[in-house]
């Protein structure tokens, strides 16, 4: 079992920067890719970001491409999402998650944070 902790979430105004954290604790979290994936208010979980175990590949949702970086420290378990250029429809709860591949499938994660809220105000 892998238990993942979002933090880092909050207020910000539109054009801002947000640094959002997931830290691992239970089995090892260096063997599995990350994910991250936000969901607002009366819409689908969207995929935002994910990272192979290695680092070595990343893949990004199109909505973000260009302003959100994922990165990893598997000596401290944790996971990063930077978000910069904030925008309004950037608001939601960002969740992390973890797999063995890495994959856009929201569906397809095996483990979850209990997510952390972002909200951009215009």
């Amino acid at each position: 079992q892998v238990q993942l902790v979002e933090s880092g979430g909050g207020l910000v105004q539109a054009g801002g920067s947000l640094r959002l954290s997931c830290a691992a604790s239970g089995r090892s979290f260096s063997g599995y890719a990350a994910g991250w994936f936000r969901q607002a208010p009366g819409k689908e979980r969207e995929f935002v970001a994910a990272m192979t175990w290695n680092s070595a590949r990343t893949s990004y949702g199109d909505s973000v491409k260009g302003r959100f970086i994922i990165s990893r420290d598997n000596a401290k378990n944790t996971v990063f999402l930077q978000m910069n250029s904030l925008k309004p429809e950037d608001t939601a709860v960002y969740y992390c998650a973890a797999n063995s591949i890495l994959t856009r499938l929201h569906t397809l994660y095996d483990y979850w944070g209990q997510g952390t809220q972002v909200t951009v105000s215009s």
